[in-house]
């Protein structure tokens, strides 16, 4: 790994996006153990797209309009999915001093999908690892998929940081009900708009 490749996925990383809103979403609403759970369940969403990058498959969704367009629109409903699970009362995301039990499984499974519906994470895993493999590699897919793991963990480290960020937070954000529905009311805007912007890319 180098230092380039380091840093380059770092910024990726660290940028907010669908998978850094559901960890520390459950980060302050259910604690720092679920947001870990939450932060598994992301990463765990990468690994169908660098399969699919590696394999080549994810070319298909940058030839063809209606592959593209299928998993694209599956995201879109996800994310409004998401929002309204925020704001519907007792949601799995909801912010709240009384801690909605939610099984590991549910937030693993939520976690997997939202980053599985992106198909813009394949073009991009496809776009980015073969710049970081050598020429000189002997094996360029087993180069590609250590890359693949090394990102996967900074991922998840990352996230985990963003969790225990909300956790530390809770109990501020627990106390005071008007910013727990202010807070409420941004994780489900910023849904909203993270899947309007899916809803208008294009490949």
């Amino acid at each position: 790994m180098t230092l380039e490749y380091f840093l380059t996925s770092m910024i990726v990383i660290l940028l907010p996006g669908t998978g850094v809103l559901y960890t520390l979403a459950f980060g302050l609403g259910q604690g720092w153990r679920a947001s870990v759970v939450a932060a598994f369940g992301c990463t765990l969403g990468i690994l169908p797209h660098i399969a699919a990058s590696i394999a080549g498959l994810a070319a298909l969704l940058h030839t063809s309009a209606l592959a593209f367009e299928t998993i694209k629109y599956l995201g879109v409903l996800y994310l409004l999915y998401m929002a309204w699970s925020v704001l519907r009362e007792g949601g799995v995301l909801q912010v709240s001093e009384e801690r909605t039990p939610v099984s590991n499984m549910k937030i693993v499974v939520n976690g997997f999908l939202l980053n599985i519906l992106n198909p813009k994470l394949s073009l991009f895993f496809l776009a980015f690892l073969p710049q970081f493999v050598p020429v000189t590699a002997a094996n360029a897919s087993l180069h590609m998929l250590w890359l693949a793991a090394i990102f996967m963990a900074l991922t998840f480290i990352v996230f985990v940081g963003y969790g225990a960020f909300a956790a530390a937070a809770r109990r501020y954000v627990i106390s005071q009900p008007r910013v727990m529905r202010w807070l409420g009311r941004g994780f489900a805007a910023t849904f909203g708009l993270l899947s309007l912007r899916l809803a208008l890319s294009e490949r």
